[in-house]
Parts: structure tokens; C-alpha cells; sequence
């Protein structure tokens, strides 16, 4: 068994999405390392080495269990992937050749700071499935120290500094064991186990958690692979295999199928639970790095940073660069695909229009359908607010404290907890100007506002982003 083994074909399907994994929160928006929410660095999968950090919630190893069935003959791939931290430091160039370390070097088209890099480190296996009975294979594998240095040039390609990358030891251990299930069946619980047994940097168990970073296995996760068989869904086994897969304990990590929707042969585990078979949204332009990021409101965003803040973002890591190249030279037709897809929809047949035909409308409105704004033809909105004569969001009125409030009137804003998230919150108490009253399919009512004081106004007419609020979620400001 060796770390030059070769790797299983699935595992490029899969590799997008682990990639997101490996890179989530990487850089935050807006991008620049001297963001507050860039100073504390990776939130998943750290493996610190061992003996640090009892109380931080982070540990030095992680464990997966999950039952496949390997047929006669064959091999387990197996891809361990994580992030090690290799720290840049900024020095000018002096008269006389001296390099002096400095808080920053400024260039024209940016500004290099301090940073934490990633730098992508993988350990691969492949070992045939019999030979992980019992105690089964380990494979230790060793990332030593190096520093790099590279040269810094201004826009005439004159050296003005330099960049110096260092690199602290990281050691680590890949455990990988199968135990047979009682019963006829030929399938076994995996364990695989991914461990820190690195040391601990000046200041042992009392270390700063940054001291400790660059000794550590960042964002790590794996890729497992069979030629011949398949893995065992751990969210939605096969009835007989329910009660052994509620007995596999996953420390730090969850394993799900990985690749194309109806393929077993290839799992993903990874420190952020997700489902079977993920997937990047087809859509995304490119990794935004972001949490929970939403393409649309972070390319708009971005684009929207001025020069300075772009020349900031663009001299802490490559990464950021690429993202703020990716926003300044979005097409508008790439913009707008992410402006929402439905992807749950099930195709209407003829069957079902018949259905729909069969919900007879009264005599005297024919070719309607039985209720305000459905529609008779199968290629016209199934609600359209504009054909619905029931309903006008200039004109409508809703009370609000015994007041009529409508398009044009002044209310004071006061969302509360019960369906207030924390943009919402921010706007408590503001005043706002009501644009538009309107009504959803459950009889819902919902005022559209602007905010009174916002410079984006009026884009957000122009393009009808507003911010919505239900009528007992803001006060009238003025007289009926």
C-alpha cells in the first residue's frame, strides 16, 4: 500500500463538490484579510494535533463508519484531502538588497498584507477490500517544513519586495478496517480513520489557536471508491441493512454517496453534513468561498466594491483575485441565470390538463378557470397577478391599526421575532415608504417598502427588489 496508488475514476464527478467542502469560508465577502470575519480562519475540519485545544470543540482525529458491499476481488480507493496553512509574511526591498518585513507593500494594482494561505494536500491508497479484515491497513504520511519565497514586481518590473510562504511539519495517520455483518449477506461495516499526530507549536496545550493552524489538517475530508460493489446509503439504508447502519458511529465527519444520482460506488466524508449525491448548483459561475453563499447577491456585491477595496481583496490571496475578476467580468446573461431556477417542478402531462379542464368554469365567464387569475391555456402563469381583477398592488388598501395603508404610504418598521430573520432586525425602526400591497395564493397579504434613506431606492424600483413585511410588522406614520 502506497501513497502513489492509483485513484478511482468516480472520484472526478465527486471532486466539485469537495472542493466546495475544502474552500467553504475560505475568504469571506468583502474579501479583504483585514475583514473582521477574516481573521478567524476555518471552521471545519480542523485536526489540531493532539494534546491542544481539550475546550475549542475542534479535535485531532475523525472516524468514519458506513457498510458496503465489496464484491470478490475488489479495491477500496481511498483520497484523504485537507488544507495546510502556509503563512505569508511581506518584506520591501531597502537600499543595499535588505528585505525588511512590513505590515504591507503597495502596488498599483494591489495591496499585499499578511495572510494565511491553503495550500491543497492529498494522501491516496488503494487496497483490495480482503485485506482490511481485522486490524486492517494504516498508512502514516508526513508533510515537512519548507519556506518559499517569491519575488514581488511593480508594473515597470522592477523587484520591490518579496513574499516569504513557511510552512510548519504536518504528520498524520490514515487507518482504514472492515468487519464482517452477521448474516448470509456479503457486505461489512468500513471504518476509516484520519488522525493528527503532529506536534504542538511553542507554548504546548496553552498554544494561540493561529500558532496552532499551520500544524494542522484544515477542512479534511475523504473520498472513498470501490471497482467492484457498492456503499450502503447511511441516511436511507435498504431495509435489512437499517439496524447495522444505526449501529456506525461517525466522529467529526458524515459519509454520503457521492457522484452521479443512482451511483454506490463512491462516497464523499465530510465535515459538513450534506445529502446524497450533492451537487453545485449548474448555474454558479465560480467558487465565491462564502458560507451559505448566494451567487446572485455576492457577485452584485462584489462588483459593487470600490477600487481600493478591490485592490485590497486582490492582494490577499489569488483566490480573492479570481473572485474579483469573476464579478467585474460577469456577462449579464450569466448575472441573470442566477437570478432563481426551479429545479422540483414535475412536467405537466396531457393528463393532467384534462384534470384541470374538468374543473368546469361558471357559464358566464368561459375559458376561465374556477377562481380569480387561474388560467385556461396550459402555457399562460399559473397566477398572474395582472390578470386578476380581484386584485391591483397600486390601489389596494390594508388596515393597519384602524388605518388604511397603501402605495405611498409612510410606515414605521418593527419586524418581530416570530418570521424576522437578521437583515430584518437591522431595519427595526426604521421608516419606509409602502410600494406596492400584495397578495399570495394562501390569502397571505405582504407590503412591498423601501426604506426611507436608502441611496438604492431607486435601482430597487427600477429592478422591484424590495423589502417585504407583513401589516403586523410596521405602524402608519401619517393620517389615512
Amino acid at each position: 500500500m502506497t501513497a502513489a496508488a492509483p485513484t478511482h475514476p468516480g472520484f472526478a464527478a465527486a471532486r466539485q463538490v469537495a472542493d466546495a467542502l475544502l474552500f467553504e469560508g475560505y475568504v469571506l465577502y468583502p474579501y479583504r484579510a483585514s475583514a473582521a470575519k477574516n481573521r478567524l480562519r476555518w471552521q471545519f475540519g480542523v485536526l489540531v494535533p493532539p494534546g491542544w485545544g481539550a475546550d475549542s470543540g475542534e479535535h485531532d482525529f475523525q472516524s468514519t463508519q458506513l457498510l458496503m458491499e465489496p464484491r470478490r476481488g475488489a479495491t477500496l480507493f481511498v483520497r484523504l484531502r485537507f488544507l495546510h496553512v502556509r503563512r505569508r509574511t511581506v518584506q520591501r526591498l531597502r537600499p543595499g538588497g535588505r528585505f525588511e518585513t512590513v505590515p504591507a507593500l503597495e502596488l498599483e494594482d494591489r495591496v499585499l498584507t499578511p495572510w494565511d494561505e491553503g495550500v491543497e494536500e492529498q494522501v491516496e491508497v488503494a487496497v483490495p477490500a480482503e485485506e482490511l479484515a481485522g486490524a486492517g491497513r494504516s498508512l502514516p504520511f508526513d508533510r515537512p517544513a519548507r519556506e518559499e519565497t517569491e519575488a514581488v514586481h511593480d508594473a515597470d518590473g522592477r523587484t520591490v519586495g518579496r513574499l516569504v510562504h513557511r510552512r510548519e511539519r504536518v504528520t498524520g495517520l490514515l487507518r482504514l478496517s472492515a468487519d464482517p455483518l452477521a448474516g448470509p449477506d456479503a457486505a461489512v461495516r468500513l471504518t476509516a480513520r484520519v488522525e493528527n499526530t503532529g506536534g504542538l507549536p511553542p507554548g504546548g496545550p496553552a498554544a494561540r489557536r493561529e500558532d496552532v493552524l499551520p500544524r494542522s489538517l484544515v477542512a479534511a475530508h475523504l473520498l472513498l471508491g470501490l471497482d467492484a460493489g457498492a456503499f450502503l446509503s447511511a441516511a436511507d439504508p435498504p431495509e435489512w441493512a437499517r439496524a447495522a447502519a444505526a449501529q456506525c458511529e461517525n466522529l467529526h465527519t458524515w459519509p454520503v454517496l457521492a457522484g452521479p444520482s443512482g451511483g454506490a460506488d463512491v462516497v464523499l466524508s465530510s465535515p459538513i453534513v450534506v445529502e446524497d449525491h450533492p451537487a453545485v448548483a449548474p448555474e454558479s459561475p465560480g467558487a465565491l468561498y462564502d458560507a451559505t453563499e448566494i451567487d446572485e447577491i455576492l457577485a452584485l456585491r462584489t462588483a459593487a466594491l470600490t477600487d481600493e477595496e478591490k485592490r485590497q481583496a486582490r492582494g490577499t490571496d489569488a483566490r480573492a483575485a479570481a473572485v474579483i475578476d469573476l464579478a467585474d467580468s460577469m456577462p449579464p446573461e450569466v448575472l441573470e441565470r442566477l437570478h432563481g431556477a426551479v429545479r422540483s417542478l414535475r412536467e405537466v402531462t396531457a393528463a393532467d390538463r384534462a384534470t384541470e379542464a374538468d374543473r368546469a368554469a361558471p357559464a358566464d365567464r368561459p375559458g376561465t378557470g374556477s377562481g380569480p387569475g387561474v388560467p385556461s391555456a396550459p402555457d399562460t402563469p399559473w397566477w398572474d397577478p395582472a390578470a386578476d381583477r380581484d386584485v391591483d398592488p397600486v390601489r389596494d388598501r390594508v388596515l393597519v391599526d384602524g388605518r388604511p395603508v397603501g402605495a405611498g404610504s409612510r410606515v414605521l418598521l418593527r419586524p418581530g421575532p416570530r418570521r424576522t430573520d437578521a437583515q430584518d432586525l437591522f431595519l427595526h425602526g426604521r421608516s419606509a415608504r409602502v410600494e406596492a400591497v400584495l397578495h399570495d395564493v394562501d390569502g397571505g397579504v405582504h407590503l412591498a417598502v423601501t426604506v426611507e434613506g436608502d441611496p438604492g431606492t431607486d435601482l430597487r424600483r427600477e429592478q422591484g427588489r424590495f423589502w417585504y413585511f407583513q401589516p403586523d410588522e410596521v405602524a402608519p406614520l401619517e393620517d389615512a
